[in-house]
Order: structure tokens, then sequence, then C-alpha cells
């Protein structure tokens, strides 16, 4: 499990209790909201025989006999298994060509089934055996002991190592080409499920935001988020809330905050509905705002509008990233990374994980296609000042960028 800087600190932010007893009065108000995520429909068993098959028709093309995947997201989108990683390996093989196979412990088969969602031909190891013999056993099985192996890109070392022994003649190679040409590209079923998540996130911002009062802290306004998008149905990944200079800092600051008259408040929160994610940042002023802070939420809004407007069909990933800090080198931020100004990419993928390949930013060369999913959230951050951060998420259609939530039209109507 890869566990990113905003999580670990949007956790820290809750602490062991939930919130103040304000706020845990105000969030259990959240019970009365309507379950948005009730009507939305799972992926089924037709949806994930159309992905083996586009991965088997991609490793033909480009002469691969098998791709190796370990417990995460990849699995569950080929397999529907939901399983953990640990020193017992469990993995799902894709060949070129027939079912796919499940290798696991012998004791976690009964339990690693209960989720399994396609044809598959499972294969067990006991406690004693070397698991990457019985990926081998396979693989040998099915005639691709010789041929190219393509390994996700997160398989952990000992996996690749210990099926390079019991493989010698196979060819050990990146398996991104084969998973990131499927996830990368959202059927309308995956687009339907991120739009719920999102339609989830804006309407827990919405019945969260005029409960925000002076001195509440990050753990209370993430307390009252939790309650809004756990009764509308979404699962909670993160809650990132920084108030005042800590804006300044795209992940936050460990020191003390709170809501006072004047300051920013920036909200950075997403969920997920039957595994697909949203993610949506706001930034907005408890009181009356200064004209720097008008200034730079306007300028910062702009550049949202230019992102959207660079991601169209053939374009470059990294030309929109390119595109936003122009705009910003023309204002003085900068130059690149430099601060005051963008110090960090202009977005990144999105799907079943809050970040995925690719990303809006220099040098990335991937073609925008329809189906693709991208952060749009080109902020600027003012050390020792504060910070202003919009995100909101597009996909690529045939006719250019389509939003999942719209941005706000001004600083003083965050949410519309």
């Amino acid at each position: 499990m890869i566990v990113d800087r905003r999580r670990l600190i949007a956790g820290a932010a809750m602490g062991p209790l939930l919130a103040t007893p304000f706020a845990r009065a105000l969030a259990q108000q959240a019970s009365d909201l309507p379950n948005l995520a009730a009507n939305a429909v799972e992926i089924g068993p037709e949806e994930r025989a159309k992905r083996i098959a586009r991965a088997q028709s991609l490793m033909q093309e480009q002469g691969i006999g098998a791709v190796v995947i370990e417990p995460g997201a990849s699995m569950i989108y080929f397999s529907g298994v939901r399983w953990w990683r640990s020193e017992r390996l469990t993995a799902l093989v894709i060949p070129v060509e027939g079912e796919p196979c499940i290798v696991t412990p012998f004791f976690e088969e009964p339990s690693v089934r209960e989720s399994l969602g396609i044809p598959c031909d499972v294969r067990v190891w006991q406690e004693h055996e070397d698991p990457t013999a019985v990926v081998a056993g396979f693989l040998k099985d099915r005639g691709l002991a010789a041929k190219p192996i393509g390994i996700e890109e997160s398989v952990r070392y000992f996996a690749v190592a210990g099926l390079g022994r019991a493989l010698p003649d196979a060819t050990l190679v990146p398996g991104d080409p084969i998973i990131r040409g499927c996830r990368m590209i959202k059927t309308p079923a995956e687009l339907a499920l991120m739009q719920v998540a999102t339609d989830i996130t804006i309407a827990a911002y919405r019945w969260t935001w005029p409960q925000i009062e002076a001195g509440m802290t990050p753990r209370d306004i993430g307390a009252l988020m939790t309650a809004a998008t756990r009764a509308m149905g979404g699962s909670v990944e993160f809650n990132l809330i920084l108030l005042g200079e800590a804006a300044a800092y795209p992940h936050g600051s460990g020191k003390p905050q709170a809501v006072r008259p004047g300051e920013i408040v920036l909200m950075d929160c997403g969920c997920s509905v039957h595994d697909y994610e949203s993610d949506v940042s706001r930034t907005f002023v408890y009181g009356e705002a200064t004209p720097e802070q008008r200034k730079v939420w306007n300028e910062v809004h702009r550049g949202q509008q230019i992102a959207f407007e660079a991601a169209q069909v053939g374009t470059p990933a990294g030309a929109v990233d390119d595109a936003v800090r122009a705009y910003y080198d023309s204002l003085g931020y900068g130059p690149d990374y430099a601060l005051p100004g963008l110090s960090h990419r202009t977005g990144h993928g999105i799907g079943m994980e809050g970040h995925e390949p690719v990303n809006f930013v220099r040098g990335e060369a991937t073609l925008l296609k329809p189906g693709m999913c991208f952060s749009d959230e080109p902020g600027i951050y003012l050390p020792g000042k504060f910070g202003v951060r919009l995100e909101d998420c597009i996909h690529i259609t045939e006719n250019g960028p389509a939003w999942f939530s719209e941005p706000p039209v001004s600083l003083d109507e965050p949410f519309g």
C-alpha cells in the first residue's frame, strides 16, 4: 500500500479524536443527508471481461506473454479481488490467451475467492513453498516460460527476483504499456462512478461550508466533511484542511491551526464510490478578504481555465503544465517552480487511485486521448502568507475536456 503525504497529514490532523464536542454535534446532523451513491452501478463481470480482453490484445501487439500483478487497484480492476500485501505473495497472472490465474497461500484461498469476479485458475502454495515457483508453473503450463513477462510497476522486488530465478529463460519487462494502456482510458461505467464520487464531495462541501466558525481546527472541519461524505454514500479518502499560513504549503503544516477572520481556508477533499475517486479543492476566506487574497484567487482561477483550454485531444500532457506556467511567469511568479508561484505539477491522473499516470507535468509526452482523466489544480503559494488552490477533475472527450465539477465563479461563492 502506498501512503501519500496528503493522506498522512490529513490523518494526523484528525488525530485520535474526531473533533471537539461542538463539531461532533454538528456532524451528527449529516445523518439526514440523502445517499447519493444509492443507485451507483458497480463494475460487473462483463466490464472486467472486456478489460482482460483489452490487456490480452495489447500483449499480442507487443509480444508479451503475460503480466503479473500484486494486490491493489490493478488487481481489483481486472479481477475484483480485494486483498492486501504482506510477506505472503498473492498475485494475479494474466496470460496473453485464456483464463487468468490467481496464486495465493493455501489457507487464504477461500477468502480470496470471496471477491473474485472473473473466471480464473486459482493455484495455491503452502507455507514452506516458494510462491514464485507456482507462478512460474502456471506460465510453463501455458507455454509462456520463455516469453517476455510484464511486471506491473508496483510489484515488489522480492517477487520480481523470485520470478527471475524460477524462469531463467524469460525476460522480465515493464508491464506499464499493458496496465496503463487499459486503466488510463476510462469507460462510461468508470466515468459514471467518478461523477457520483465528485457529486458527493461537492455536496459535502456545500453542507460543511456554512457551518465553519471562528476557532474551528482542521480536525473539526474534517469531521464535518467526513460525516457528510459518509452519509451520502462515499468512502472517505482524505480531508486535508489548511488554515491561514499553512495554505502556503501544498500539503500543509503540522503547526496548530484555527479558523480566524480574514484568513484563508483551503480544503482538499475526496472520496470513492465503488473504488473510483474524486479530488476537489476549494479556497475561500473566513470573513472579509484582502485585495491581495482576491488578486491571487483570481489568478489561480484563470490558471485553472488555461489548463482546461489547453487539454485538447492530441495535445501532449506536458503542454498543459507549460501553458499555465507561461501565464504565471507573465504575472511575475516563479520562474518555473520557484516561489512565490506554482511549486508542483498542474495536475495528475485519477481513477481508482487518487494519483495515477500520467500527469500534467513538464516533459510528459503522452498525447491526450478520450477517456483520460486528470485533476486541474494550478495553485499559487506565497510562503509566510497564504496559498490558493482550486482543483476540479476533468475527463477528455472527443470534443475536448469536460468537468466532473464546475469550478467556482468567485472567491465569495466557492461552491456555486
